[in-house]
């Protein structure tokens, strides 16, 4: 009810025209409420779908609100925030949150050691360097100017489609692994669903459609609010919209690991991680072609570093399955003086 109410209330300030300093905070509220509600319809669709589908599905729907965010910022042509807000939930996933599900498994584990299957992590990292690797590529190419430095919307365009072949490749065998597994003791197996099937499919519909409008809203508060707050539009899109779209990560991620359910709390995380990088973004790279404002995987320098050594620091911190209170606080240290340094660019 507090969720529709903050959505409803964002719109009659938003028609009635009031200004965007005052329906910023609220707009944001709602934009993390209705993320909240995909998150709730996802987890009890789940009990419907099976855990692998349930996994993909969460990212997927999980990452509505950015969905939208994006698509409403290139349409309005800011192609900054729109560009920061896709590297701000992928950072906010791959560093803040992981490292708060990290400290939160391991005071919960035995020997405050987090321990989970390798898989997913490793999968995850391994996504993340290839997005890296047209990235650095593209980076490369601009700053030394060279031939293929002119066709960066093509080769933007054609390098999206080769990572979404790659994405397909590995969601295949990633859901066709999961239903081969058994299912693991202590599971919630047998327990009733909150929802049945068709109260979860509504739920997941309004949750949905009011994401679109509320995104909508909420890019035509950013910008005077930005303007009132003396802030830059990379800072607003890499921490902002991060977190308020990933509210529900943060949550979710740090309620499973610290009830002991590792493998769940890093598949939120690590499922969100590789389909932004590899599903999400090169997505929309293509979507942004119907657009007079164009997104490209053309970073700035310190994007570019900043999202390869995220790669590495993931990959390190949890290719073997394990984890520790200090890997965790790392991954939260990176993010804190990235999120820092951004506040001045």
């Amino acid at each position: 009810m507090l969720v529709a109410l903050t959505a409803i209330l964002s719109g009659v300030l938003h028609y009635a025209g009031v200004d965007g300093t005052i329906v910023f905070p609220i707009v944001t509220v709602a934009l993390a409420g209705l993320a909240w509600l995909v998150a709730l319809g996802t987890d009890a669709l789940g009990h419907h779908v099976g855990p692998g589908l349930t996994g993909v599905l969460q990212s997927t729907l999980g990452n509505l609100p950015e969905l939208f965010v994006v698509i409403f910022a290139l349409k309005a042509g800011e192609v900054v925030v729109a560009q920061t807000s896709i590297l701000g939930s992928l950072f906010a996933n791959a560093l803040l949150v992981l490292g708060l599900v990290i400290i939160a498994g391991s005071r919960a584990s035995e020997g405050t050691v987090m321990r989970f299957h390798p898989r997913l992590p490793n999968d995850t990292a391994t996504l993340l360097l290839l997005a890296s690797f047209l990235i650095v590529l593209l980076g490369l190419s601009v700053s030394s100017g060279d031939k293929a430095a002119s066709h960066k919307l093509e080769i933007s365009a054609f390098g999206a489609a080769v990572l979404l072949i790659v994405y397909a490749t590995w969601l295949w065998s990633y859901l066709r692994s999961d239903i081969e597994r058994p299912e693991e003791e202590g599971e919630a197996a047998g327990h009733a669903p909150p929802l049945s099937l068709r109260a979860a499919l509504v739920l997941l519909g309004i949750a949905g459609i009011g994401a679109a409008f509320v995104s909508d809203w909420f890019i035509a508060a950013l910008t005077p609010a930005i303007d009132a707050l003396h802030i830059s539009p990379a800072f607003a899109g890499l921490v902002i919209v991060a977190i308020a779209g990933n509210a529900v990560e943060n949550v979710a991620g740090i309620t499973l690991a610290s009830k002991g359910k590792m493998d769940d709390a890093i598949s939120v995380v690590k499922n969100s991680v590789a389909q932004i990088a590899a599903f999400l973004y090169p997505a929309l790279v293509l979507i942004s072609l119907l657009f007079t404002a164009h997104l490209t995987f053309v970073l700035a320098p310190v994007y570019i570093g900043a999202l390869l050594l995220t790669a590495l620091a993931v990959w390190q911190v949890t290719g073997d399955g394990e984890a520790t209170i200090p890997e965790g606080a790392a991954l939260i240290g990176i993010y804190v003086i990235l999120a820092f340094l951004t506040f001045y660019e």
